[in-house]
């Protein structure tokens, strides 16, 4: 009985969504053309450093260890100079990250036994490249030094030697280690929250200023059946650009469903009802659409980016700031998507996640029908 009374209502929801593009292109097109966007650009792989060396003793031990520097995909040669001097303006002017002299006299100090000295300048401006670029070095000083020693060990007669320990590295779920497997995923979370808010939101506002509202209340559903009938083709078209976005990420990134699609789909199901419970709360309050859209991206856009574990592991926060995230259905709905696109596993993995989103959902709508209600009354 109360699906008959709320279908016209939704027909006429659908009516008015297909005669706005915008809503159709903020539904369907902006989240695939989001996470073209963000997926290329945001990349957490430090590749190809420029570097620049001074290379004062140019011996068959320094050549040696250049090349060891520069054949892989780390570090890119950019600039070979004849004095120190160069490093400077080359750093200010951002044309290098590291910069590496090997001092006259490496390798017969090497020959004679002595520790020579590599000395590597580094541009300390991004915290996180330079570090990650040191390590690099670090790994490659120490896999060098280690083949020297061994090599001489030979020389005087130990024999042929190995390494002690022979560590088998495996690596689970994404062999290549590629930054997009990991923020695709939470690009889907990021996208979807901030869309879904959005749209139910703005259009339960739209009917208060055109003042449609009223002709809705004089009709015999009630204030949880309006809203039923409103979200339902969000929450349908929401579901389609869920896929739209997981079939980009497929073929751009090649990031596959390794787990159950039902299970998947349960999930995203659960976390469009926490989106649409979160946008019913904020019409609830705003009286205008610019309002609408502002506590819709308050609410939104920097809680899922900053406090969902999408960027910045949840560990690595302050105390109070982590009892902030349970707040956050993002940071839930990330382990869940992560655990089954990416590792393939089960509901029995994340079902912690599943309940916490479950009863947000639940709260939330509960919290903003009494409040509709009490403005209808009104």
């Amino acid at each position: 009985m109360a699906l008959r009374r709320i279908r016209p209502l939704i027909r006429k929801e659908f009516t008015q969504i297909r005669r706005d593009p915008i809503y159709l292109t903020l539904l369907l097109i902006f989240p695939v053309f989001i996470l073209i966007l963000y997926g290329y650009v945001l990349n957490f792989d430090v590749k190809h450093l420029p570097i620049a060396l001074a290379d004062e003793d140019n011996s068959r031990f320094s050549r040696e260890l250049i090349e060891k520097i520069t054949s892989g995909e780390y570090f890119d040669l950019k600039y070979r100079l004849n004095s120190m001097a160069e490093i400077d303006s080359l750093l200010d002017h951002e044309k290098i990250k590291l910069a590496l002299v090997i001092p006259q006299g490496f390798a017969r100090d090497l020959l004679s036994g002595k520790k020579p000295q590599v000395q590597v300048i580094v541009d300390g401006t991004n915290s996180s490249s330079a570090s990650t670029g040191l390590g690099y070095l670090n790994a490659i000083f120490q896999q060098y030094s280690l083949k020297l020693n061994l090599e001489l060990l030979e020389k005087v007669g130990a024999g042929k030697l190995g390494f002690p320990v022979d560590g088998r590295i495996r690596v689970w779920y994404n062999p290549e280690l590629k930054s997009s497997k990991f923020l695709v995923p939470g690009l889907m979370a990021f996208i979807l929250m901030i869309i879904i808010v959005l749209a139910t939101s703005l259009s339960i506002v739209r009917e208060k200023e055109k003042g449609t509202i009223e002709q809705l209340l004089l009709s015999p559903l009630s204030p949880a059946e309006m809203i039923i009938g409103k979200i339902i083709p969000y929450l349908l078209l929401s579901l389609i650009g869920a896929h739209l976005v997981l079939l980009a990420g497929w073929g751009l990134f090649g990031i596959a469903i390794r787990g159950n699609y039902p299970l998947l789909l349960l999930i995203l199901i659960i976390f469009l009802f926490c989106g649409l419970s979160q946008g019913i709360l904020i019409s609830a309050v705003a009286t205008s659409q610019q309002v609408a859209f502002l506590l819709a991206g308050i609410s939104t856009l920097l809680p899922t980016f900053v406090l969902s574990g999408f960027v910045f592991p949840i560990r690595n926060m302050p105390l109070p700031v982590q009892a902030i995230t349970y707040l956050i259905p993002a940071r839930y709905f990330l382990v869940c998507l992560r655990a089954i696109i990416l590792k393939g596993v089960g509901l029995a993995a994340f079902y912690r996640e599943g309940i916490f989103m479950v009863l947000y959902a639940l709260i939330i709508t509960l919290v903003s029908l009494r409040r509709l209600g009490k403005s209808f009354e009104k």
